[in-house]
């Protein structure tokens, strides 16, 4: 069958909805995503309502989830789908095998360079991102549930020395899973296309009936105003989510095609705009790069709460929340002030992660070394570590600008607000000009748009 003109249709899994490629003129990779994300939201209804745990026993949860999520990989990515599954077997003979004062570190250095050998291979498979959505995407998440998993294994070992710490006790393993848990936990249809990386520990409570609960018992529910342990739905949740999914869908298909990063590195553009005007294009170019983000992240997320996991708790109103496993909070990422601010709540279960790896283990210097793993999870392009380093500095100057000047601007409303006025359009072209390499990946157009 011929391709139709003007949309690339390559895609490296089924190519069974190529006529709707055509038919859209998006490219079928892409295609195949949304596909297997929505029909994973159907799934997860029809999970939480005819497999929930009154109605299946927790070996039927895990195996179920497991086989769908096996089948949505294959179907995405094809035979390219065998690195997850070799990743993940790989890891299982670690989880099992290593002691576990060492489990972490192995489990890392096998996770991490197993990933970064697959990054280094799609530069030469699929160049510069001439597939959107690759294999990679999903191992970049399992690296993340490994890595967590061995740091929580190792953590229960040593939980009698960190009695302080209420979250790190909570999420502390004492033993290591069953196979089918394992599998369940890192390749379950919820999370295995686009995330986001959880807790085990909270993972097996959902499949076994006990996550919203144990979530309403951290919090004294009686006096939210209720007279016996409530049993919350998340349709509500759902439903705003799916609408958030729907206009950054719209967005993305309008103001991201209209608003190409690349056009802030073409020559008449810098020869003819002023300055100020090319910071103002370069804040519109950024803006119009997120809603995929958005997109992906919270239809990944209203997946999972549809399937009933992701309950945190109640809210200081009493309303029940739903965002356990939320990759960001859009409002505080376009009002932050800061650029702490702004990345806490960005991909923040990636940011969790991090935290706890990377940030909360470096013998020294935990900022730096925080950022340069993240730009290694992310790849190998040039433009990441162009990212990540000015991050460090960026995130630093901030930090120094913060603790010594914002005390001054705290004595009266007026200049508290001009503070925040200040530093919020400080912050976003600090983003904008941080993030811009991310998206342009190569070395010459960073250089090009740094000059």
């Amino acid at each position: 069958m011929a391709e139709p003109p003007g949309a690339p249709h390559r895609t490296t899994g089924s190519t069974l909805l190529h006529p709707l490629s055509g038919l859209l003129g998006i490219p079928l990779d892409q295609i195949n995503f949304v596909a297997c994300q929505l029909f994973a939201l159907l799934a997860a209804f029809w999970f939480r309502i005819y497999l929930g745990p009154s109605h299946a026993s927790s070996a039927v949860r895990h195996a179920f989830a497991t086989l769908f999520g096996i089948y949505f990989a294959v179907f995405c990515f094809g035979w390219y789908s065998i690195h997850l599954f070799v990743l993940v077997m790989m890891n299982y003979g670690i989880m099992n095998m290593a002691s576990i004062p060492n489990i972490h570190r192995y489990s890392f250095v096998v996770a991490m360079g197993y990933l970064t050998l697959c990054h280094i291979s799609r530069i030469y498979i699929f160049h510069y991102g001439i597939l959107t959505t690759d294999f990679s995407g999903p191992l970049m998440i399992i690296t993340q549930k490994i890595t967590t998993l061995a740091c929580q294994l190792h953590d229960g070992k040593k939980r009698n020395f960190f009695p302080c710490f209420e979250d790190f006790l909570f999420q502390c393993i004492l033993s290591r899973p069953s196979l089918l848990e394992y599998l369940s936990y890192l390749l379950n249809f919820m999370s295995i296309i686009a995330g986001p990386c959880s807790n085990y520990k909270d993972y097996i409570a959902f499949i076994e009936g006990r996550h919203v609960h144990m979530k309403l018992l951290e919090v004294n529910w009686k006096q939210k105003g209720y007279d016996r342990l409530p049993d919350p739905s998340p349709t509500g949740a759902v439903m705003y989510k799916l609408c958030i999914t729907l206009v950054s869908l719209i967005l993305f298909l309008t103001l991201t095609k209209n608003f190409p990063m690349a056009y802030i590195i073409d020559n008449e553009f810098l020869d003819k705009t002023p300055f100020l005007s090319r910071l103002g294009y370069l804040y519109v170019v950024t803006q119009a790069a997120k809603p995929k983000y958005y997109f992906a992240w919270t239809l990944a997320d209203a997946v999972n709460n549809a399937a009933g996991y992701g309950f945190s708790g109640v809210d200081e109103r009493g309303t029940f929340r739903w965002d356990l496993l939320s990759n960001l909070n859009i409002w505080n990422i376009e009002t932050a002030t800061s650029f702490k601010m702004y990345i806490e709540n960005w991909n923040i279960q990636t940011a969790a992660w991090l935290k706890r790896v990377c940030y909360d283990r470096a013998p020294w210097y935990p900022t730096a070394l925080t950022f340069i793993l993240s730009a290694l999870w992310h790849g190998i392009y040039p433009g990441y570590y162009f990212t990540f380093l000015t991050g460090i500095l960026i995130t630093l100057a901030a930090r120094a600008i913060r603790n010594n000047f914002r005390h001054y601007f705290l004595s009266s409303v007026p200049l508290k607000i001009a503070y925040d006025a200040v530093t919020w359009v400080v912050t976003q072209l600090a983003v904008c000009y941080t993030v811009a390499p991310f998206v342009m990946l190569a070395v010459e157009p960073a250089i090009k748009f740094y000059r």
